[in-house]
């Protein structure tokens, strides 16, 4: 008997097993309580977007005058087209804005050379992001070293100091609190005690109490012919309290580690700095990652603080951008411009650990 053999026709599997509706049905309308909750959430986010949608761009206006904002009922976004440079540089000169962006090309390049995996091992590259927060000072501050004008602090603000006292605090930080977790790892009473009661110090007090201490105090250890600016000050304040916890994410990562790799590095014959920098730190840092990433975020954060002691970062760019005479009453379009750069910001950060989470399959 023979068995006639249909040919192929390309038939697909039903829509409904496959594809977006597949997950749909599993994910959003199954079962009956999920599919309540998916129509209660889908009416409350019409309710709530519409009308943001409607005053942030259908009656939106944009320009770079007041005069197009008349009678508007809508977003005035001529004024972050207007005060763009503001935010960004606050008020620093107009001529000499083109070193800031270097110092952003420069940092770019840093990192779009960090995601190829042949030159993240290079020590070139390593000793560049050490240096860039040098480099990138003597840029955008000036004087003899590059033959440029001397802009002083006071006139540096906007997203350019959010992005360098993150940047700079970050990367202080981080030795800083490798030696204090081994510190507080050590058998030494004298440096297991200096390291706990930093730590437990730094983590009682909040920020704020930090930048005044860093802003009044720390002038006072140094000779009076000896001037600290107040970024400077702000650098030294962050830096100092967000080691603390990076050192407990990092000494948690340490207990972290089996006693067996210990053993293994004793049994080789390694001394401590090479058993610690070769064997034990590396794998209590791919541990901690995660956390580590999440205290970056909260140091790119809480650069909004400084506004205390005197320093215009974005947050308060932006406030002091709607007290202009020329665009008043615009602080609606200023924070959401402000939240929305917060956002990117964080969000990278965070995407960033989540790529790094699934390579070393965390």
């Amino acid at each position: 008997m023979k068995t006639t053999v249909q040919p192929y026709r390309g038939d697909r599997p039903p829509i409904f097993k496959t594809g977006a509706l597949n997950w749909m049905k599993n994910n959003l309308f199954s079962p009956w309580y999920n599919a309540v909750l998916t129509v209660v959430t889908g009416a409350l986010l019409y309710i709530l977007v519409t009308p943001l949608w409607r005053w942030g761009v259908t009656n939106a206006c944009f320009g770079t005058t007041p005069d197009v904002c008349k009678d508007n009922h809508g977003a005035c976004w001529a004024f972050i087209q207007d005060m763009w440079p503001v935010f960004m540089v606050g008020t620093y000169p107009s001529d000499q804005r083109w070193r800031v962006a270097l110092a952003a090309g420069l940092v770019a390049v840093l990192i779009i050379a960090t995601l190829f995996r042949a030159l993240r091992k290079q020590r070139v590259l390593h000793l560049c992001w050490v240096l860039s927060p040098i480099v990138i000072f003597i840029l955008v501050r000036g004087g003899e070293v590059f033959h440029l004008s001397h802009v002083p602090s006071t006139q540096w603000g906007g997203l350019m100091l959010t992005v360098f006292l993150s940047l700079v605090s970050m990367i202080f930080a981080f030795p800083l609190s490798v030696l204090l977790a081994l510190g507080r790892q050590s058998d030494m009473p004298v440096i297991r005690s200096v390291s706990v009661a930093y730590i437990e110090l730094v983590r009682g007090v909040p920020l704020i109490s930090i930048l005044f201490m860093a802003s009044v105090v720390l002038p006072l250890f140094f000779p009076p012919e000896m001037e600290f600016s107040k970024i400077m000050r702000a650098v030294v304040g962050i830096t100092l309290f967000f080691a603390a916890y990076l050192a407990e994410n990092i000494r948690g990562g340490l207990q972290g580690l089996s006693q067996g790799q210990y053993e293994a590095a004793d049994a080789l014959g390694l001394g401590y700095w090479k058993k610690t920098g070769f064997i034990i730190l590396p794998q209590a840092l791919r541990i901690v990652l995660p956390p580590m990433v999440n205290n970056f975020i909260g140091i790119l954060k809480d650069t909004s603080l400084v506004g205390i002691i005197g320093l215009i970062d974005l947050l308060q760019v932006a406030f002091a951008a709607t007290s202009n005479p020329k665009w008043l009453g615009k602080i609606e379009e200023a924070y959401l411009f402000v939240a929305l750069f917060y956002w990117i910001m964080c969000y990278s950060l965070s995407k960033f650990s989540r790529i790094l989470e699934e390579r070393y399959q965390l």
